[in-house]
């Protein structure tokens, strides 16, 4: 089989290095880069599996780096784990209202960093081998053809990134079930509870600001107090 390739951008040394060390003895293949500017040229030249995308970069940062790679059509699925410095929580925000798949504080552990990465991998390649089931989901003015992946809200198209449109089609094909965050946490990015739930709220904020006319007092996705989320239909 294949060795999967991740790719590292990060401008300090020791990093590059404890990345390269440790996903190598994991088994990956891993490419370094220490600028974004240097990170994109091997993007768009080599086929790569995962990216791990440093927040604070010189010259182009890490959030352009990752609309460069949103906007792009042949990169825009490609599963990208932020790093953001411990305390830099807009960066975290930002960066998975842009889009990322998730993001890793440091300084971090080897083990959740190895489990994190074996979690995205293992989603995107079931994503790419899913056979999409036919149909519509439609609840009210809210529209998902989860066939062509696609969501209207009054007729008019949504642009969703990969992990929104999977938390909102969860939801949606689940009306009136609550689901805990470490439960989405496992069935959407395909890793158990490490003490971090930001990432299913961040998404779930974000979700609200594209389909709910006042995200204060949403229409659809509703939170359970002390628990979770659910779809109302």
């Amino acid at each position: 089989m294949d060795k999967k390739i991740i790719l590292t951008i990060d401008d300090e040394p020791h990093i590059l290095e404890l990345l390269e060390y440790n996903l190598t003895r994991a088994g990956y293949r891993v490419l370094r880069a220490d600028t974004g500017e240097k990170g994109l040229e091997l993007l768009r030249s080599t086929q790569v599996d995962l990216v791990l995308l440093d927040c604070m970069l010189p010259g182009m940062d890490g959030m352009e780096v990752l609309r460069e790679i949103r906007g792009d059509s042949g990169l825009s699925a490609l599963p990208v784990m932020m790093l953001t410095a411990k305390g830099e929580e807009i960066d975290k925000v930002l960066g998975l209202e842009l889009g990322a798949d998730d993001y890793l504080t440091k300084p971090f552990g080897i083990r959740e960093l190895e489990a994190r990465v074996k979690a995205l991998l293992r989603r995107s390649g079931q994503n790419q081998k899913e056979v999409q089931p036919e149909g519509r989901l439609v609840v009210g003015d809210l529209a998902i053809n989860h066939a062509a992946r696609e969501v209207t809200l009054h007729g008019l198209s949504v642009v969703l990134s990969r992990k929104e449109y999977e938390l909102l089609h969860l939801l949606v094909a689940n009306p009136n079930r609550v689901f805990t965050r470490e439960q989405l946490l496992e069935q959407i990015w395909g890793y158990e509870y490490f003490g971090e739930t930001r990432t299913v709220d961040v998404h779930i904020r974000s979700l609200r600001k594209k389909l709910e006319q006042d995200p204060e007092h949403p229409r659809y996705i509703h939170t359970v107090r002390g628990i979770g989320y659910k779809f109302v239909k």
